[in-house]
Parts: structure tokens; sequence; C-alpha cells
């Protein structure tokens, strides 16, 4: 495959969705285009505004916490595996604001609390807790809000 050949299938590649350099380095690697080459081309695409890290970071962060509901901590490891700078992940997470951040959580929660067999709510906010400690969310704020959502004297069963 040509360098033109494969400008042409990456600028498909990065129109389609943002892409990280990694995404493009491995495309790239699978087409057969390696070294100068492809330095070459992906100096191009960020040239033409079809590669920028840091809109991906800000569309993978926005598309993870509203779609998959992930948080802050889960998203920026899934952003530092893709090798994306300090800057750019922090430019991501500022898309999520903090009362949006919290309302999900609460309601992440909230939704999940019914379904969780428990005696008592020690029981009950323990599971919710290592729930929404591996959707990413962070420790203080998930058991803050699990104590306002649940306090010690709530009734049980839940459902």
């Amino acid at each position: 495959m040509t360098v033109n050949e494969a400008k042409i299938k990456l600028y498909r590649f990065c129109a389609y969705q943002e892409r990280c350099h990694q995404d493009v380095e491995t495309k790239l690697h699978d087409l057969g285009i390696r070294g100068d080459e492809a330095d070459e081309v992906i100096h191009h695409l960020i040239s033409e505004g079809f590669l920028n890290e840091e809109r991906f970071a800000k569309a993978f962060a926005n598309g993870k916490f509203r779609q998959k509901q992930w948080g802050r901590l889960k998203i920026t490891n899934e952003l530092e595996q893709r090798n994306l700078s300090r800057h750019c992940i922090q430019a991501g997470l500022r898309e999520i604001g903090d009362d949006e951040y919290v309302a999900t959580l609460k309601n992440l929660l909230s939704k999940k609390a019914p379904g969780i067999e428990a005696d008592n709510v020690f029981t009950l906010r323990d599971r919710l807790s290592r729930y929404a400690l591996q959707k990413g969310f962070e420790a203080d704020i998930v058991w803050r809000e699990l104590k306002v959502l649940f306090p010690d004297k709530t009734k049980f069963p839940l459902k």
C-alpha cells in the first residue's frame, strides 16, 4: 500500500470518530506503513485537523461518562493507557461538570440498590461502594453520597 492510499484510508478512519495517536499508529502498522512513512502520515493528519489528541480526550471523556456512566478515575486510567498527555487528560475531565457528576453517581446508586440483597444498611453500602468504585468514582464522593442516600436508619427490604 502506498502512502497516499494510507492517507485516504486514514482520512476516513479519523473522520468516522475521534482517534488518538495510538489508534492511528496501530492502524498504520496493520496497513503495513512503518517508520518515516508512518510519521509523515501522522504529521499530515495533524496538520489537516483530522488528528487532535485534546479533542479526542474531550470526546472520549464525554462519551464514557454520559453513555457508560464511568467515573473520572476509570476515564483517566483509560486515557493514560492510550498514552495521552496529562494536559489532554485534564482537558477531557474538565468536560464533566461537578454537579452532573454527583447527580450521575446518585442515579447509578439509586438504580442499583433495589437489586442488591442486603440484610442491613452497612452491607448495602459496602456492595454499592464496590460497584461505584469499579465504575471509577472516587471513594470519598461515593461514601458521602451513600450516607446521604441510605442513612443508618434505612428500612429493609428496599424493594
